[in-house]
């Protein structure tokens, strides 16, 4: 007995190419939006602590993630504005946005875990509140946040990943606003009075038309 195998109509490959694209576009939104809100959160908070020796007694230090580098913020930004951007380019543009995006999260990932061991901060900060230029900080500390950052870093790659996998199936910006189009219809001019119909001259006569002319 022959076994028949279905072949899938071009129908349902369509079908399943639009719910593929809109699927990869929500979790790459969902992705993208999530990753940058994170990363500039968590450069708000504080990164590291420790202390160093004033007027011989310890004085407290923080660090916040902007103190001790500004690159994941910076690429946060960078990387929100390549994920709007990629609904306004099509083709090699929109690839070119996607791996932004892409290098964008890899970006934020590499400076918060380099972060996440970083004292150059604080000791800046002792040298200042000590008045010793070569003071360094004591009892140093980290907290969880670099690695929240780094979190967020990597759902902006996972957002350029499947943009830059996906990217061709998502739409674009509608393009009725571009320059180029149809040229505008003329208006139309009302059509002369009929010399049968008394209305339609006074009508013509309001217009400050000649309801005899041809």
């Amino acid at each position: 007995m022959d076994v028949v195998t279905a072949v899938p109509t071009p129908r349902s490959e369509a079908a399943g190419s639009a719910r593929t694209g809109r699927l990869s576009l929500a979790a790459a939104l969902l992705c993208g939006a999530l990753g940058a809100a994170v990363v500039l959160l968590a450069t708000r908070q504080q990164w590291s602590e420790g202390t160093t020796t004033v007027a011989g007694g310890a004085f407290p230090l923080t660090a916040r993630g902007s103190d001790v580098t500004g690159v994941p913020a910076a690429l946060a930004v960078v990387g929100l504005a390549a994920l709007v951007a990629v609904f306004a380019v099509r083709r090699a543009g929109r690839f070119a946005v996607a791996a932004l995006l892409a290098l964008s999260g890899a970006g934020i990932v590499t400076a918060a875990l380099l972060g996440a061991s970083d004292s150059a901060a604080l000791d800046e900060q002792a040298a200042e509140a000590s008045g010793d230029t070569s003071a360094t900080v004591e009892a140093l500390s980290h907290t969880a946040w670099p690695y929240v950052a780094a979190v967020g870093g990597a759902l902006l790659l996972v957002a350029g990943l499947l943009a830059l996998r996906y990217g061709r199936l998502w739409p674009a910006m509608s393009g009725r606003y571009e320059r180029g189009g149809t040229a505008p219809r003329p208006r139309r001019r009302p059509a002369p009075a009929g010399p049968d119909r008394p209305e339609d001259l006074w009508k013509a006569l309001d217009r400050g038309e000649d309801p005899t002319g041809a």
